[in-house]
């Protein structure tokens, strides 16, 4: 019983931890729909800048002369995508070579941006959505996407961008309650943590990075720093970099003393990875506390249950024991009943096994007293016909019958005058003694 108990116990727990990582990985996935949902709505606005007539007409302009009779619409097209959602950091357009031309931000102009990958890529002619970056003009970290802008007859003439605020990317991930101490981050392909409720902990690598890993997003300005610290978690990026599909995994981070349960998603417009963490002490420590509950109760029905069954074991083999006494007593023939007298008054089926056994004990014994009894006045009439079987074996005999004639020859006789009467009878019964004893010899 105890076995299948802890059995039973610990395949609760493992369905009820199965049922977390679930809990986890369903709200990973769906706060990872709701950030590509964001990056979608927004990148079709981009594309719908960079096909914008006087977007292209601007940058498709061949001097700046040409250029300024049509900045003043432009410019009234930026601001109206600029103001049209607040999470927008800025909305700007820059030419062939990566020079910002026109910005809803004025610091931008005159900036080349021809070193940022959402540059390099869309000039190529393919949409990009980059990282979480650290802006080099602002200092601001904004996410941004970019769309090639092509001219009337197809050629590439320039790149628009929108960048959306950090704050954004970050107050959705943020967003996510689990429990007290639980949070959510984001990975990128690298597995450079881009967004995370510890700001400390931001634009730090879950394992350590290549060489030329490294070496490229220093070279490319990224994050604004010179160097990419690594947490040395090299299990949770072997689960969560690339991942392709929702998972779970456990890891124990350095910043935090316990082990951390953790459930992902991937995103489906960017190669990042969204992670729902919480402690796992605050997920074991009920199920453990229940289990000792359960355990304390199992122990305590079952010593309950022992001590229940050592009653009625005793309360069953005391009257066993004494019937096995009784019946080597009845064995011996020093039988008493009265051993069995407290047995006996017992109601139970025990009691009138007791009583029954009793009785058959004393009839045992009367039946005994007149088999003895039998036997003893059979051995007596047997001796009395033996008797009288040898004597009628003697007294049949030729012989002995001679010997009475013999007897009665003698007692006819005239006793002889030196002998009395009592010595001639003597003298006859020595006679007849020796020939009987004869007879019987032969």
């Amino acid at each position: 019983m105890g076995f299948t108990s802890y059995y039973n116990l610990q395949q609760s727990l493992e369905n009820a931890r199965a049922s977390e990582y679930r809990k986890l990985e369903l709200t990973a996935a769906s706060s990872a729909g709701r950030i590509d949902q964001l990056l979608i709505d927004i990148h079709s606005v981009v594309i719908q800048v960079s096909t914008e007539r006087n977007v292209i007409n601007f940058l498709a302009s061949p001097t700046l002369i040409k250029k300024t009779p049509l900045r003043s619409e432009l410019q009234q097209t930026l601001d109206n995508v600029f103001h049209s959602n607040p999470d927008y950091d800025a909305v700007y357009l820059l030419n062939k070579q990566g020079l910002c031309l026109a910005s809803t931000d004025p610091t931008f102009v005159g900036q080349k941006y021809n070193f940022r990958e959402y540059f390099q890529q869309a000039i190529q002619g393919r949409s990009y959505i980059s990282s979480v970056l650290l802006g080099k003009t602002t200092k601001r970290p904004g996410l941004y996407l970019s769309n090639p802008v092509r001219g009337r007859n197809g050629e590439l003439v320039g790149v628009a961008v929108i960048k959306i605020k950090g704050e954004k990317i970050w107050a959705l991930v943020n967003a996510l309650q689990i429990g007290s101490q639980g949070h959510a981050f984001l990975v990128d392909q690298h597995g450079i943590i881009i967004s995370h409720p510890e700001k400390s902990l931001l634009f730090h690598s879950l394992a350590p990075l290549s060489t030329e890993a490294h070496q490229q997003i220093i070279t490319d300005k990224r994050y604004g720093i010179t160097n990419i610290k690594s947490l040395n978690i090299p299990e949770l990026a072997a689960a969560m970099v690339g991942a392709k599909e929702t998972g779970h995994t456990i890891y124990r981070s350095p910043l935090e003393e316990m082990p951390q349960m953790v459930g992902f998603a991937p995103l489906g417009v960017q190669p990042w990875v969204l992670g729902v963490s919480k402690p796992q002490d605050k997920f074991t420590d009920p199920l453990n506390q229940l289990i000792w509950q359960n355990t304390s109760n199992l122990l305590a029905v079952g010593a309950i249950a022992a001590i229940a069954s050592l009653v009625l074991a005793q309360s069953i083999t005391k009257p066993i024991r004494s019937l096995t006494c009784a019946a080597q007593a009845l064995e011996r023939d020093d039988f008493e009943p009265q051993t069995l007298a407290p047995a006996s008054r017992r109601q139970d089926d025990m009691g009138q096994l007791v009583r029954v056994f009793t009785n058959m004990a004393e009839q045992v014994k009367e039946r005994e007293q007149k088999l003895k009894q039998q036997v003893m006045e059979l051995n007596i009439a047997i001796d009395e016909v033996k008797k009288a079987r040898q004597v009628a074996e003697v007294t049949g005999t030729d012989y002995f019958k001679q010997l009475q004639k013999k007897a009665q020859k003698l007692r006819d006789r005239s006793v002889t005058g030196s002998e009395t009467e009592t010595d001639y009878f003597q003298h006859l019964q020595k006679k007849a003694q020796l020939l009987k004893d004869r007879a019987v010899s032969e």
